[in-house]
């Protein structure tokens, strides 16, 4: 029996490296794993015994471009202007780089960037699941969709919000439709409700959020999909220094995500974490902190694993992405949400109800002051630290990954 599982995913490494997690242990679990992603993330799924299928998008350049920049600010026309010039003109190779992917593919899980695996899934009958870490595929009366709003819109509001996902694709409508005809032999449109009828896989935390009483029975939340070091990583002899020289500092990065003026944000972290009176690590990322000159009490860094890193910190101050929140979260520790857009907003409320956060603080309105004031309640209060910590011995005693292919190869077979 044919057992090639194809993983398609797209965008930063917080939309990669949960796929990598699962591809490994789909692996283990005897399956055959090719994961279709750009080429900025090649070595990552050969190094993690993966095949790799690549496709053209090459998103670190596009979140590092002025077009980019300008849209990560949430303003609208931004926004419009890099889908119009950027993403409409790369979708059709998308498109065709993922049907190529899926060439003897028993089975595919996807991200919902990946937007050709249901069409996919239509023309051929491949089992397809969507594999995703944000609760946004299944609506439901508890809570809005998370890259439209945090704030509650009542229980038919928060259901019917789903729509928006609907609605926020209408602009790729034309090249999709025309693709389905020319490479898939397929009707105009989809049929409507079918991808909702897909199984659903979600990575993160029922104790994060908790699933709805009306979820459907193909919808099931396994628990993240960590990727630790690899064994016996040690930490770089500059790190290890620093950490060893006083107290635990503070982390903060921002990811993938890119300021504007990604010099004046250093300034501004730097400044904050002297008002807080605390040590700092400093991840500069995709572009989001350029460090320059580095205060004494700061240590900047590039890629160090957040499985490691975090249980070393007081505090993470951090963007709010998905993978690095749960990171924040297993380690115990409190976080402080700067958020850009789309789901991070999300995440910060979440961290906030939680009691595990302060209530999180806009890139746009971000500032020495209030981020020194977050950092010293996130330090001292011990209550915080407290939660945080309980929540994170949760979270690490699930192994998602591991529940995640456990559900997959029972419903692929039944």
């Amino acid at each position: 029996m044919a057992r090639k599982v194809v993983l398609m995913t797209l965008g930063t490494r917080g939309d990669v490296q949960p796929y990598l997690a699962l591809g490994q242990g789909l692996k283990h679990a005897g399956f055959d794993v090719t994961l279709a992603t750009d080429a900025n993330f090649a070595n990552d799924a050969r190094n993690h015994g993966l095949e790799f299928a690549p496709v053209r998008a090459d998103f670190r350049a596009i979140v590092e471009s002025p077009e980019g920049r300008a849209a990560l600010t949430g303003d609208p026309r931004a926004i419009l202007r890099l889908v119009r010039h950027t993403v409409l003109p790369m979708t059709h190779d998308l498109l065709e780089d993922f049907r190529m992917a899926a060439d003897g593919a028993a089975a595919i899980i996807y991200h919902p960037k990946a937007i050709a695996a249901p069409h996919l899934a239509e023309a051929t009958g491949i089992p397809t699941w969507a594999g995703f870490f944000l609760p946004m595929l299944s609506p439901t009366r508890d809570f809005p969709i998370p890259i439209l709003t945090s704030r509650s819109l009542g229980g038919l509001g928060n259901r019917l919000s789903y729509r928006f996902l609907d609605i926020s694709t209408l602009f790729l409508a034309g090249i999709v439709n025309r693709w389905r005809r020319e490479s898939l032999g397929l009707m105009h449109r989809m049929p409507r409700g079918f991808e909702r009828q897909l199984p659903v896989l979600y990575g993160f935390s029922r104790h994060v959020i908790p699933p709805p009483a009306d979820w459907g029975e193909q919808v099931h939340v396994t628990g993240y999909w960590f990727l630790d070091e690899p064994p016996g990583w040690q930490p770089p002899d500059e790190l290890a220094r620093f950490l060893a020289a006083g107290p635990p500092p503070v982390y903060v990065g921002f990811g993938s995500m890119s300021s504007r003026d990604p010099a004046e944000t250093a300034r501004t972290v730097f400044e904050a974490v002297r008002l807080a009176g605390c040590r700092a690590i400093v991840s500069e990322g995709w572009g989001g902190l350029s460090a320059g000159h580095v205060p004494d009490d700061v240590l900047a860094i590039q890629d160090v694993p957040h499985s490691w890193l975090f249980r070393q910190v007081a505090a993470v101050v951090h963007h709010g992405g998905a993978g690095t929140t749960a990171a924040a979260i297993r380690a115990g520790k409190p976080s402080i949400v700067c958020p850009f857009v789309a789901d991070q907003p999300f995440w910060g409320h979440q961290v906030h109800k939680l009691g595990i956060g302060p209530k999180p603080i806009r890139q746009r309105r971000l500032r020495a002051g209030n981020l020194a004031g977050a950092i010293e309640r996130a330090v001292n209060d011990k209550e915080m630290q407290s939660r945080a910590l309980e929540l994170g011995e949760k979270v690490a005693a699930e192994d998602g990954v591991a529940r995640a292919v456990e559900i997959f190869s029972r419903l692929w077979h039944s």
